[in-house]
């Protein structure tokens, strides 16, 4: 009899030890600033910026520093993903920093972002764990692949297009995690679905298990009919949500009412995936 208790509790601790090494988690950080966890592969999207525009969220200092220390849970970062290069998600100087204190970490940035961090700094032995995506709008998408890691990315234009930042390489990442979780961020993306058109067979190939569109996706009927047409995520939480956006969701505009939003440093969500 004991020996049968012991196979079980034994069975028990493996199942519940594989249970968390599986688990995957949306932490967020301000803006459209995220990281990505599954087991021990941690990503990070757009974290380090400056600029609120009077409107946006900036990180916490205790989580900025603790992001640089690599402190729990920031510790281990694999890679970080850059949308674009604004001011309210990309500081070139500070990402150089943590490439410095973090030297196994990879950087995947579009051409201008990493154009702007060799106007700090040129050092060689830094820009070989940085990748600059040069993609021009309706290019096709392009794919990397890194141990624990599969890198699909395509430029969507950001918001404004066809009239504003038609220059902006805003860069949408669609990221698996070991062959588990995947996640997408669109950046600043615009909403019309001409942009997705082109790529129906991209789209197609593999649906994330969670997005992150910006919040204006939820305003316009446009972006609704594309995250439900065209990327078809298990779930969507929008970001880049401005501090007007009450955090209670029955204080919000009605389009807002019923939709996962990112509001406060610190949140986090689990992320529902089968591996």
């Amino acid at each position: 009899m004991h020996s049968k208790l012991t196979v079980l509790f034994i069975a028990l601790t493996l199942l519940t030890s594989a249970q968390a090494h599986d688990d995957a988690v949306a932490h967020y950080l301000a803006n459209e600033g995220l990281m990505v966890a599954h087991g021990d592969t941690k990503i990070l999207f757009d974290p380090l910026f400056r600029e609120s525009y009077g409107q946006y969220r900036l990180v916490p200092d205790a989580m900025r520093a603790a992001l640089f220390e690599g402190s729990a849970p920031w510790d281990g970062i694999d890679a970080v993903f850059i949308s674009h290069y604004h001011d309210d998600h990309f500081a070139p100087d500070e990402m150089l920093i943590l490439l410095r204190q973090q030297p196994q970490l990879l950087l995947f940035a579009p051409r201008q972002a990493v154009a702007a961090m060799r106007k700090f700094d040129d050092d060689e032995s830094l820009f070989e764990r940085v990748t600059a995506v040069n993609l021009a709008y309706r290019d096709a998408p392009v794919s990397y692949t890194r141990p624990g890691l599969l890198i699909e990315a395509v430029r969507i234009p950001h918001s404004g297009w066809p009239d504003r930042r038609t220059d902006v390489e805003n860069i949408a990442w669609r990221v698996t995690l070991d062959d588990g979780p995947t996640v997408l961020h669109l950046g600043d993306a615009d909403t019309r679905d001409a942009h997705f058109a082109n790529d129906p067979e991209y789209w197609r190939q593999r649906y994330p298990e969670m997005a992150f569109p910006p919040y204006w996706f939820f305003l316009s009927n446009s972006g609704k009919d594309v995250l439900t047409t065209r990327i078809r995520a298990g779930h969507a939480v929008g970001v880049h949500v401005p501090v007007s956006v009450p955090q209670q969701e029955n204080k919000r505009d009605p389009a807002l009412q019923g939709v996962d939003l990112f509001t406060t440093p610190g949140e986090t969500r689990m992320i529902d995936h089968a591996h």
